[in-house]
C-alpha cells in the first residue's frame, strides 16, 4: 500500500468510528423524542462533530470538514440553550449522519461527485437557517440561586446554561466537596465523577475556597441530583465527598446571602449531609415513606432542601430511581419527507473499512504464544540435526518419543494460537443493530407506519467478515416487516392492535452457531396469495404446489422475482429482496427460516456459523473422491443397512428414533458412479430446524481447514462451499451443508 493509500485507510477507519459514536448518542436522543433531552448526548455528539472537523481538515477532506463545523455550529447553539431540539433539528442532524457517510464513501473511493457535493451544500445551508430560539422568561432562573458572585463569573457559557437550566426544572442542587492526595487526585477525582453521573448531571467542577491539607487539593463540585438525598449519599459511600443542598429561592423573593461560602464544617463525616441552616421540608405523616423527585417541579417552599432527622441521622427520603429508557422509534406517519433526504433503498450498512479493535491483553497473549511456538520449532531442529547427523543408522525409541512429545506440544500451542486469533476477529452484531436502529425510523415515515424498534442481544459475537456481509440482508428483511408486515395505525386500531407495530430484532449463540431473528406483530403472510403468485408468475407448477408442505410454500417468497406487491413503490414491489437475502446467507453458510401466521405476525430466523475462518471438518470418502464436512453442522453419524431406506412420496428416508429423515445419496447428487455396498455411513446435518441424512462410503477422520473460495464456473457449484488442503497436500472440495439441505431434497424430487 503507498503512504497515500495507507493515510486515506487510517482516515476512513478513525472517522467510521467517529460517525457509529455519533450514530449512538443520536439513536439515544431520538429513542427518547418527546422528553428532555440528555446533555450528556448532545455534548456526544458535539465532540463527534468536533473531532471529525480537525480530522478531515487534517487529511484534506473539505467537504466533510466544512459540514462538520456547520454541525458544529448547530449543536453549539443547541448545547447553550440557544435553539430548542424539536423534531425539525433532529431530522436533520440524522440526515446530517447520512450526507457524512455518503462522504466518506466517497473519500474511501477517492472520488468527489457534485451531485453529493451539491447535497453536502444544501445541508450545511439547512443548518444554519435552522430553528427558533428558545422562549424568552422574565427572570433569569440563576439569579435566584443562592451562589457567590465570585464563583459564578468563573463558570464557562455551557455551564451557566446548564445550571439555569436545572433551576427552571426544580433539579436539588447540591455542592459535593471531596479533597485529594496531590499524587493521586487525578484518579479520584475521575472515580467521584464516575459515581455521580449516575445519578445526575455534574455541571461544574471547581478548585475550592478550603485547602485539601498540606499535601492535598480539594474540589467543589456543583451537582444536579435525579434520585433522593439518601439514595446520593448511599451511592458516595466510601468516597471523601461532603455533601450540601445549595438554596434556590422563590421567585420574586429578595436574595439572601450566598451559599457557597458557607462550608461545611471540617468533622462532617464524608459523603454525609453537612450541617448548615439550610430550610427544611415538614416531615410527613409517615416520614419512612418521604420521597424526592428531582425531576418534577418542586413548589417554592421546598426548593433544594431535605429533611433533616431531629437526632442527626440521615434524612428520611426514598431515592426516586430515573425513569427507565423505553427502547422505541418514534416514527410520525404523517411528517413529511424533507428534501434531499435519501431513500432508504440507497443506503447501505457495510462498513467502509475492515479495520477490527483488538484489546491489546489478547495481542500480548497471542505475542506469547508466537514466543512458545519459536521454542518448540528450535527442539523441532535440534531433533532433525540429530537425525541428519545419525545418517542411516536406526533412530532410537527415545527419540521417537521426544519427537511426539514436541509435536503434541506444537498441536497445543497453534490450537490455543488459532483460538487467539479467531476472537481477534469477532465483533459485537449490536454494530450493525445500532445502524438499523436509525434506519427503521427512514423506512417507517416513507411507508406511513408507525413502528416501535425493539433489539436484543447486541453483545452476541460473530466474525467481522460476516457481521458485514449481514449488514445488507438484515437491511431488507426490516424493510420487509415495516412494508409487507406492519399494518397503518388505523388498520392496527380496527383489529384490535396497538396503534403502533413492533418490529423486534434479536441475536442469541446456540452452540457453534448465531440465531438472529427478525419479527414483527403484523399481518403475516397470506398463504393463499402466496400460492397465487407463484403459479402465475410461472415460479412453480400445479402439481408442485399440491405437493407442497406448509412450510415449502412458505419458502416460496425467497424466489427471485417473488412479489405479492402489485405497484412498484420506493420500498418494493420489485421481486428483488428476499432471494437476496437468501442467497447472501448461502455464502456465509447459513440458513433462512420462516414462520408465520395471520393476524399475529411474521418471524424470518436466520441461523450463521460463528466463523468461516478456520473450522474443524470430518473427512469423508464417495465413489473415490474426497470431501470435508463442516463439524459445527454435524449431529451424528450413522450405520445403515440398504434394506432401512425407504421410500414416502417418492422422497428417500431413514426412520431415525421415530423421526422421518429426509436421505440424500451424495454420489447421485454430484453425478459420480454409484457402487453397491453393503452398508452405508450416513452423516446426519442440521441446520437450524432442517435435518438430513448424507449417504458416504468411508469415514477417514477430523481435521481443522481453511475454506479457500472457487473461482469461474466452479463457484457456480450447488452444494460446495469452497476447497482445502489436507496434510497430505491434497486439495479436496468443502461441502455447504445450508445448500444440501435444499437442493439434495428437491433434487430428490425431480428425479422421482
Amino acid at each position: 500500500m503507498t503512504p497515500g493509500g495507507k493515510a486515506l485507510a487510517e482516515f476512513v477507519a478513525e472517522a467510521t468510528e467517529i460517525l457509529d459514536a455519533l450514530g449512538r448518542d443520536l439513536l439515544a436522543l431520538d429513542e427518547a423524542r418527546g422528553q428532555e433531552a440528555d446533555p450528556e448526548h448532545i455534548n456526544g455528539i458535539f465532540r463527534a462533530a468536533h473531532s471529525l472537523k480537525g480530522l478531515s481538515g487534517l487529511f484534506g477532506q473539505e467537504r466533510i470538514s466544512q459540514l462538520a463545523h456547520a454541525a458544529e455550529d448547530l449543536l453549539d447553539r443547541l448545547r447553550l440553550g440557544r435553539l430548542t431540539l424539536d423534531d425539525q433539528v433532529l431530522d436533520t442532524l440524522v440526515d446530517a449522519l447520512d450526507t457524512f457517510q455518503a462522504l466518506l464513501g466517497e473519500a474511501s473511493r477517492s472520488e468527489e461527485g457534485a451531485e453529493l457535493t451539491q447535497r453536502t451544500g444544501d445541508m450545511e445551508g439547512r443548518m444554519a437557517r435552522l430553528g427558533s430560539p428558545p422562549p424568552a422568561v422574565e427572570e433569569d432562573p440563576l439569579e435566584r440561586l443562592e451562589l457567590d458572585a465570585a464563583v459564578r463569573a468563573v463558570f464557562t457559557e455551557y455551564e451557566e446554561h446548564r445550571l439555569r437550566e436545572n433551576v427552571r426544572r426544580g433539579v436539588a442542587l447540591w455542592r459535593v466537596r471531596a479533597a485529594f492526595d496531590l499524587t493521586d487526585f487525578d484518579q479520584g477525582l475521575a472515580d467521584l465523577n464516575a459515581r455521580l453521573k449516575p445519578l445526575g448531571e455534574v455541571i461544574s467542577t471547581l478548585p475550592s475556597s478550603r485547602p485539601g491539607g498540606a499535601n492535598g487539593i480539594a474540589f467543589d463540585l456543583i451537582f444536579g441530583a435525579k434520585v433522593g438525598a439518601r439514595a446520593l449519599e448511599e451511592g458516595l459511600q466510601g468516597t471523601p465527598a461532603e455533601l450540601a443542598p445549595l438554596s434556590v429561592r422563590p421567585p420574586g423573593a429578595a436574595p439572601a446571602g450566598p451559599a457557597l461560602d458557607a462550608p461545611p464544617s471540617r468533622d462532617a463525616a464524608p459523603a454525609t449531609l453537612a450541617r448548615q441552616d439550610v430550610q427544611a421540608l415538614p416531615p410527613d405523616d409517615d416520614a419512612g415513606e418521604a420521597e424526592e423527585d428531582a425531576e418534577a417541579p418542586v413548589e417554592a417552599t421546598r426548593l433544594a432542601t431535605v429533611p433533616v432527622s431531629p437526632a442527626g441521622g440521615p434524612p428520611r427520603v426514598h431515592a426516586v430511581a430515573p425513569p427507565a429508557t423505553v427502547v422505541g422509534l418514534q416514527a410520525a406517519a404523517s411528517a413529511p419527507i424533507p428534501a434531499g433526504r435519501p431513500r432508504a433503498e440507497e443506503t447501505s450498512l457495510r462498513s467502509l473499512t475492515q479495520t477490527v479493535r483488538v484489546d491489546i491483553g489478547r495481542l500480548d497473549g497471542l505475542i506469547n504464544m508466537v514466543g512458545e511456538l519459536l521454542l518448540i520449532k528450535a527442539n523441532l531442529q535440534r531433533l532433525a540435526e540429530t537425525s541428519r547427523q545419525d545418517g542411516t543408522v536406526a533412530l532410537s525409541k527415545l527419540f521417537g518419543q521426544e519427537l511426539s512429545r514436541e509435536t503434541r506440544q506444537l498441536e497445543r500451542k497453534l490450537e490455543a494460537l488459532q483460538e487467539g486469533l479467531l476472537e481477534a476477529r469477532m465483533v459485537p452484531v449490536g454494530q450493525v443493530f445500532d445502524k438499523l436502529a436509525r434506519l427503521v425510523r427512514k423506512i417507517a415515515r416513507e411507508a406511513g407506519k408507525e413502528i416501535d424498534f425493539v433489539s436484543s442481544g447486541g453483545e452476541v459475537e460473530l466474525d467481522k467478515l460476516i457481521v458485514e456481509e449481514l449488514s445488507d440482508p438484515l437491511m431488507h428483511l426490516i424493510r420487509n416487516a415495516i412494508d409487507h408486515g406492519a399494518e397503518g395505525p388505523e388498520a392496527r386500531l380496527a383489529e384490535g392492535k396497538p396503534r403502533r407495530a413492533v418490529v423486534r430484532l434479536s441475536a442469541e449463540q446456540k452452540g457453534n452457531h448465531v440465531v438472529i431473528s427478525v419479527s414483527d406483530d403484523g399481518s403475516g403472510i397470506d398463504e393463499v396469495r402466496v400460492r397465487e403468485v407463484a403459479l402465475s408468475r410461472g415460479l412453480v407448477t400445479p402439481s408442485q404446489v399440491s405437493e407442497m408442505t406448509r412450510r415449502e410454500l412458505l419458502n416460496l417468497i425467497f424466489l427471485p422475482g417473488f412479489s405479492t406487491r402489485s405497484s412498484v413503490s420506493a420500498l418494493s414491489g420489485r421481486g428483488v429482496g428476499l432471494d437476496v437475502v437468501k442467497n447472501n446467507l448461502g455464502n456465509l453458510s447459513g440458513v433462512i427460516d420462516v414462520w408465520s401466521e395471520r393476524g399475529r405476525g411474521t418471524a424470518f430466523h436466520l441461523t450463521l456459523p460463528v466463523t468461516l475462518a478456520i473450522v474443524r471438518a470430518l473427512v469423508v470418502g464417495v465413489s473415490g473422491r474426497t470431501y470435508a464436512v463442516p463439524l459445527n453442522s454435524v449431529l451424528e453419524i450413522l450405520s445403515v443397512q440398504p434394506r432401512d431406506i425407504r421410500t414416502v412420496e417418492r422422497r428417500e428416508v431413514l426412520d431415525l428414533r421415530g423421526q422421518t429423515l429426509p436421505f440424500l445419496r451424495l454420489g447421485r447428487l454430484f453425478h459420480l458412479p454409484e457402487r453397491e455396498v453393503s452398508r452405508h455411513f450416513v452423516v446426519v446435518v442440521g441446520l437450524a430446524q432442517q435435518r438430513l441424512g448424507i449417504a458416504v462410503d468411508e469415514l477417514f477422520g477430523q481435521q481443522d481447514i481453511v475454506t479457500k473460495p472457487l473461482g469461474g464456473r466452479l463457484s457456480r457449484v450447488k452444494g460446495i462451499s469452497g476447497a482445502t488442503d489436507l496434510g497430505n497436500r491434497r486439495t479436496v472440495l468443502v461441502l455447504d451443508v445450508a445448500e444440501l439441505l435444499e437442493e439434495g431434497i428437491a433434487q430428490e424430487r425431480r428425479r422421482a
